[in-house]
C-alpha cells in the first residue's frame, strides 16, 4: 500500500510519535510526505519514505495529485484544528474532497490514523490493491 503522511507543524512532532509507534506495520508499505514532515520521519524512524517537495512549494499538491490518479491508498494528515492560515485550510480541504472522489482513507488526527493502521495491519484495505490493478 502507499500511504500518504502530511502534518501541520504543531502536529509534526505527533507524527513522528505516532510512525515510531507502528513502525512494524508501515515498513511493509510504501511512503510519501511532504519535505520537513518526511525528514522528520526518516530521521527519527528509519523508515524508507519518499520526499516530495515541501507543503508551500506544492508538496501538498503533489500528493493530491496521486490520489487523483489512484497512487495513494492511505492518508495520514495531522492538522491543528486552531489554524487561522486560509490557504492551509484550503489545501486541507481539498485534499480531503480528493480522498472523497477516489475513496481513499483519510485520517486527520491519531484516534483515525490509528484505527486505519490497524486495519491496514488485518487487511481491511486490500481491496485498494484490486482497484489500483483493475484502472491500469
Amino acid at each position: 500500500m502507499n500511504i500518504a503522511f502530511l502534518a501541520h507543524d504543531k502536529k509534526k512532532e505527533l507524527m513522528v510519535q505516532f510512525c515510531t509507534a507502528y513502525k512494524s506495520i508501515l515498513e511493509k508499505h510504501s511512503l510519501y510526505a511532504t519535505a520537513t514532515t518526511g525528514r522528520l520521519i526518516a530521521d527519527n524512524t528509519g523508515l524508507p519514505i519518499t520526499l516530495l517537495l515541501s507543503h508551500k512549494q506544492g508538496g501538498h499538491q503533489q500528493i493530491n495529485a496521486r490520489i487523483a490518479y489512484n497512487e495513494i491508498d492511505l492518508v495520514i494528515m495531522f492538522t491543528d484544528p486552531y489554524t487561522t492560515d486560509d490557504w492551509d485550510n484550503a489545501q486541507l480541504v481539498e485534499t480531503i474532497r480528493q480522498c472523497d472522489r477516489q475513496n481513499v482513507v483519510v485520517a486527520t488526527n491519531s484516534a483515525s490514523a490509528e484505527i486505519a493502521i490497524m486495519g491496514l495491519q488485518r487487511g481491511d484495505l486490500d481491496w485498494r490493491e484490486l482497484l489500483r490493478n483493475k484502472r491500469r
